[in-house]
């Protein structure tokens, strides 16, 4: 077989059609993520209450999550690609209104509204994608395109991004790093809308003659419609419950209680996030070796269920060494990989809806965010650390049990599918699509 960078990213997991669209992802998420370390002290900066700014992040999480559903059912309606454009334009013109207009007022109100618009936009370019890649990679390989796809998304949002903005502040300023940012996205996002030539993503994925309402709701009843989808949706939301919570709570506790320095605890945190990169496409490709649901179901919940314990509980033993401390948060960072799979399972639990089956999960996703603050709040106060830590393990451990129950016909999602190469010609691409060379 000849060395051709279709073959290459073949060879990869990555669909030769869509390679530039990975590209585009990172750099698209490198824009999104640059604001993720400094906003919410930049805006308490301008004077914000600590509770306002809480807030404004609060809004833009749900706005998120809403664009996180409709970024699958609506590319069932209009295709991936209209999808991303949307999502690009919408970025372009919310950001503007936020620099221009909410963040010079220092008024709360347009904050507030200014960013909650915001939330509406990354997700509906991002998810979008993730949704036109169920639609074209071969089954054999959905694991390691997911995989790719995870770690193009968290290599940008947060790790290129927030190291973009330590070097831009300097020189420029947040504000002026917010306008930087700007032109990373509209770089990012028009590297895939420009460059790619794959037709899948610019039709409808909906079955033929289906309403756009009966799609739209659809995408909700599905939950319901396929037992299945449900826990899969729930599988998602235990997934990162875990990783929000302890946001929220474990910078704090390292600080004071275990006693790391800041900047021990902010490297130990990058660290974590820097391992999920790799073990995302190492889990991708692991999934289409044993089977996606096994490696849901072990590494992911049954792995979580341990390495969320084992955060806990080394340094509560060993105090501040530094290098355990380290050891048990790449752990975990690796063992959350675990259920990258999950979204080629999904699109095989329903293949006549990918878009509403990736709605499902998206909606998931968004929930998480909130679910993991929401366990810390209740239950800090009366359980402590500890407790909290001991009902994310079990969260983890419910995400395992269900996963078990999500059998497909699919053999990919069970059973490990050795991976001939060269794939067969209509397992690279669907029929009709233009031969491409990616990037």
């Amino acid at each position: 077989m000849t060395n051709t960078p279709s073959s290459v990213f073949t060879r990869l997991g990555i669909p030769p059609a869509l390679s530039w669209g990975y590209l585009g992802l990172l750099i698209f998420m490198t824009g999104v993520g640059v604001e993720a370390g400094y906003l919410s002290p930049y805006l308490a900066g301008l004077g914000i209450p600590a509770a306002d700014v809480a807030m404004i992040f609060t809004v833009y999480g749900v706005t998120g999550a809403v664009a996180a559903w409709f970024a699958g059912a609506l590319s069932d309606l209009w295709g991936p690609r209209r999808v991303m454009w949307l999502g690009l334009v919408a970025f372009v013109v919310t950001h503007v209104f936020f620099l221009t207009v909410a963040i010079p007022s220092k008024a709360y109100p347009l904050l507030l509204l200014g960013y909650g618009l915001r939330g509406l936009a990354f997700p509906l370019f991002a998810y979008a994608f993730l949704v036109w890649i169920a639609a074209v990679a071969p089954q054999r390989q959905m694991g390691s395109a997911m995989g790719w796809f995870w770690s193009a998304f968290s290599a940008g949002l947060p790790t290129l991004g927030s190291l973009t903005a330590s070097l831009l502040i300097p020189h420029v300023g947040e504000l002026g790093t917010l306008w930087a940012a700007l032109g990373v996205v509209v770089v990012g996002g028009l590297v895939p809308l420009l460059l790619i030539r794959e037709r899948t993503g610019s039709a409808r994925l909906a079955p033929p003659g289906e309403s756009p309402l009966t799609g739209l709701v659809g995408s909700l009843t599905i939950l319901y419609r396929e037992p299945r989808v449900g826990a899969g949706a729930a599988v998602r939301m235990l997934n990162t419950a875990s990783q929000f919570g302890f946001l929220v709570m474990l910078p704090a506790w390292f600080v004071t209680e275990i006693g790391l320095s800041n900047a021990q605890w902010l490297r130990l945190l990058a660290l974590m996030f820097a391992t999920n990169i790799v073990t995302n496409l190492l889990f991708g490709v692991v999934g289409d070796k044993v089977g996606w649901r096994t490696t849901v179901a072990w590494f992911g919940g049954v792995g979580c269920t341990l390495s969320t314990l084992v955060l806990y509980y080394v340094p509560s033993a060993v105090g501040s060494q530094y290098a355990l401390c380290v050891l048990v948060a790449v752990l975990y960072g690796a063992t959350l990989s675990g259920y990258v799979p999950l979204s080629a399972l999904m699109t095989a639990i329903a293949p006549a809806h990918k878009g509403q089956a990736m709605a499902a999960l998206n909606l998931g996703a968004g929930a998480s965010t909130f679910v993991g603050p929401l366990v810390v709040s209740l239950f800090l106060g009366p359980l402590g650390v500890g407790g909290v830590v001991w009902i994310f393990a079990g969260c983890h451990a419910v995400s395992a049990v269900l996963t078990l129950a999500l059998r497909t016909t699919t053999p990919a999602a069970d059973s490990a599918v050795r991976l001939p190469q060269p794939l067969p010609a209509d397992d690279r691409a669907p029929v009709g699509a233009p031969a491409t060379k990616g990037l």
